[in-house]
This record gives structure tokens, sequence and C-alpha cells, in this order.
């Protein structure tokens, strides 16, 4: 047992949160390729492979724009985040905690943790949708934001949202077991889901696929009832890029990958990211446009669209999708607000989390609004990440002390507070105010926030003498 170890006491559940991962904890890349198949082969691909046909993006756009951000994406785990994860070996909360400050991390915690549980509602929605459909309990999205569906659809969304708090506050081992087993019989069921649907659309010959004639007829029945969107290759490249970007560039992936024996682990994404980002959105899409041919019905509801391709099957595969989704998000937000009160249990935290998704999954209307909802959570959270590259690469090559609060008893760095709060006030006013994709904000909300950093610790800083 190492010293550290020792001295911290911190061994419950064996989830090293305030202290590095000693190498007797490390993990093979097999648990990583498992967990991450899991997580993005998973739930929110029933829903936004729809709402990209919904958006009126082409067929060809889709197929080359996704292949193109998703390659983006993997390498952005492999070489942005897993050598920072392996060099320090905590999570991102308490490295947050050196470099910034106990209080301010206080803050960013909370948001944080909010902004995944918010993610993982959408799961729990996703899940409920697909439990209710047998029973008649349908998946119906209310006017507003923060209206409740029908009371028994709320009531399936607390008995799906307290199965995935369960399993989350078990600890990483048990969220990898879960996506381990479910992941390579779901990404089965997604592809059957994808062919099943140009068989009902008698797409079944190359020049039928090619022509896409299925696909523009959905789009033109969608526009003529929601109104006319358009969705280019950019911005579908710049979303399957940065959706996940509070995790990439955000840095929040240190928590997942400090667990890893190698550098390879740092591949592990790119399971999720083609067989889910890319296939698993593609099929889901096609479950649309079937859907709309068959019934003339664009409701994106993930059961339902399910259903009406495998039935029972598809059912299981949206329940534990959903699961596989919201477990490690569960995860995450839990290690967030345990940062806030570290003297709280990790599991206490866990589930607080979980009662926080499942509050989030009992609004509908949520769930439909996540092209959107991921650019805006990767613009406020991903900039944080940029503090923690700057501070681990650039710092002491200016003759700066790194993990400057800890080292200096500081509760606030005011350069860290100064360059997360001030580009993202900007991003989030392009945003909401000058309708900005919100996903184009992310990576300039980075650049800017790491500058800024580290133009500000030179004037806030003395320089190191030793």
């Amino acid at each position: 047992m190492s010293e550290e170890h020792t001295e911290n006491g911190n061994d419950a559940g064996g989830e090293f949160e305030r202290e590095r991962v000693p190498d007797r904890a490390l993990l093979g890349a097999g648990k990583f390729w498992g967990m991450y198949a899991g997580e993005h082969a998973a739930g929110t691909e029933f829903m936004i492979g729809p709402l990209f046909l919904a958006a009126g993006a082409s067929l060809q756009d889709l197929i080359f724009g996704l292949l193109l951000g998703n390659v983006l994406a993997v390498l952005t785990w492999r070489f942005l985040v897993t050598p920072i994860a392996i060099g320090k070996r905590m999570t991102l909360y308490y490295q947050l905690e050196r470099i910034a400050g106990g209080s301010l991390v206080k803050l960013y915690n909370v948001v944080n943790g909010v902004l995944f549980c918010f993610l993982a509602g959408a799961m729990v929605t996703v899940s409920a949708s697909a439990v209710g459909v047998p029973f008649g309990i349908f998946y119906e999205v209310p006017e507003s934001t923060f209206a409740l569906g029908a009371p028994s659809f709320t009531a399936l969304v607390i008995l799906v949202g307290v199965v995935m708090a369960v399993i989350a506050a078990a600890g990483y081992q048990m969220v990898a077991r879960v996506a381990n087993i479910a992941a390579p019989w779901m990404i089965s069921i997604f592809a059957a889901c994808g062919i099943v649907s140009l068989v009902q659309m008698d797409a079944n010959s190359f020049s039928a696929l090619s022509e896409g004639k299925f696909w523009s007829d959905a789009i033109a029945f969608v526009q003529e009832e929601k109104g006319v969107q358009e969705f280019s290759f950019w911005q579908i490249v710049v979303f399957a890029w940065l959706c996940n970007g509070a995790m990439h560039f955000g840095m929040a992936d240190l928590s997942i990958f400090r667990f890893a024996r190698s550098p390879s682990s740092g591949w592990a994404p790119a399971i999720g990211m083609f067989l889910g980002h890319y296939m698993a959105w593609i099929s889901a899409a096609l479950l649309m446009a079937a859907q709309i041919k068959l019934s003339q019905d664009a409701t994106p509801n993930p059961g339902a669209l399910a259903w009406g391709a495998l039935g029972w099957t598809g059912i299981i595969c949206v329940v534990i999708a959903g699961w596989t989704t919201a477990n490690p998000t569960i995860y995450r937000a839990g290690l967030a607000f345990q940062g806030v009160s570290p003297k709280s249990s990790r599991i206490a935290m866990t589930l607080v989390a979980g009662a926080v998704a499942t509050t989030a999954g009992a609004f509908p209307k949520l769930s439909e609004q996540l092209l959107d909802f991921v650019g805006t959570y990767g613009t406020v959270l991903g900039p944080m990440g940029a503090v923690v590259f700057v501070d681990y690469y650039l710092l002491k090559h200016f003759g700066l002390q790194d993990e400057y609060a800890m080292h200096r008893g500081k509760k606030v760095n005011v350069a860290v507070l100064i360059a997360w709060v001030l580009p993202v006030t900007v991003g989030l006013y392009l945003i909401f105010w000058q309708d900005l994709f919100a996903a184009y904000a992310v990576i300039p909300c980075w650049v800017a926030c790491g500058a800024i950093y580290l133009a500000l610790s030179k004037t806030v800083q003395s320089p190191i003498t030793e």
C-alpha cells in the first residue's frame, strides 16, 4: 500500500477520488473498450439520429460528416485526454481543486454535475419511453420545456431512474461490467434496426439507397409539419466531434482514463464513435424515416421507433441502451458533487446525482433539445479542460507554478476564474442571443480560456525561483 494511499485513507470502494490511482488498481484496455461501446452505442442514439433527419440533414452529408467528425473526436480523446490522465491519475475534479482552489472548484462542480445530470435525464426518458410501449404508456412531448408527461409516464421515469442510480453508485467497476455485458448485443440490434428500416422502405438495392428518395421524402414530411430547417455538412462534422466536448476537450474523462494501464486504452472511444455515433445514429435516423413512410408519424419516440422495427427485442435494446449511457454519466456527476462536499461518500453523492437526473428525465421536452444542449454544455464545461492542459504542459516552461492553488494555499485562483467565466459568457451570449450553433462555440472558448489562463498566471504568480 502506497504512503499516499495510507495517509489519505481514501480507498472507499476502490475509487481513489482524492489521490492518485495506485498501480495495483490499474485496468486493462478491455474495460475501456466495453464501457465506451456501451456508453456511446446507447440511448442518446435513438434520439439524436431522428433529430438529424428532422433538422434537414441530407443522407450524404450525414454519412461523410459523421465519418470526419468521429475521427476528430477519437484523436482528441487519445492525444489530449489520455496522456494527462496517465500522467496525473487523478479525477478531473481533484486536479482542478489543486489548480483552481477549493472554493472555485465547488462552483464548477455544481455546474458540471447538474449539466451531466440533465444529459443523463434524457437517457432516463429514453428508457422509460421503451418500458411504457408494451403497457400502452406512451412518451408524449408537451409544449412547455418544463412540463411533466402523463402521471403513468412520470412513474416509469422514477422507476428507471432508481435502477440507473443504484448501478452507478456501485462504482466504476460495476459501470464497466454492465457496459461490457450489454455492448455487443446492443450494437448488433442497432445494425438490425437500420437493415429492417431499409427493407420496410423498399430501399433494398444500392441504387435505391444512393438515390435516397425515401430520405428526402421523410425530410419533406417533417418540415411540412414543423417548418423548414437546414443542417449543413460542417454542422454535422462539428457536432459529431464536439457533442462530447465536455468529456474530451473538457477533460471529464480524466476521471475514467486515470485507471488506464497504458496509453493504448485511449483508443477505446473509437468503438463508441463508429458503432454508436456513426452506425447507430444513422440506423436510428433510418428508423424515423421508416416510421414516417409507414405511419405518417414524425414523433421521435425512441421506444415506438424500436418497437416498430424489432418488437420486444427493440424495446429491450432501448431500455438497456439508456442504462449504459446514463450509468457512467451519473457516475461522473456523483464525482462532481463529491467535489463540493469532499467528506461525503461517493455513493451518497452518486445517488443525489441519480435523483437530479431522474427529475430531469420527468420533463420529456428536454430530450428533444439534445442537438443544442450537448453543444451548450460543451461550451460551459469544455474551457476548464484548457486550464488543465496549460497547467500540465506549459506553466513550468514559462517559469510558473503548476497546481498553484495547492502550493500557495489559495481557495480561489483568480486567473482560472477569469479565464473560465469570460469566454463562457461570450459563448453563451452568441448561442442564446445571436443564434450561433452551440457546438461552434466549444473550441474558440477552449482556446481563449487557455490563453487567458496562461497570460493571467504570469500576472498573478511570482516566478519560480528554485
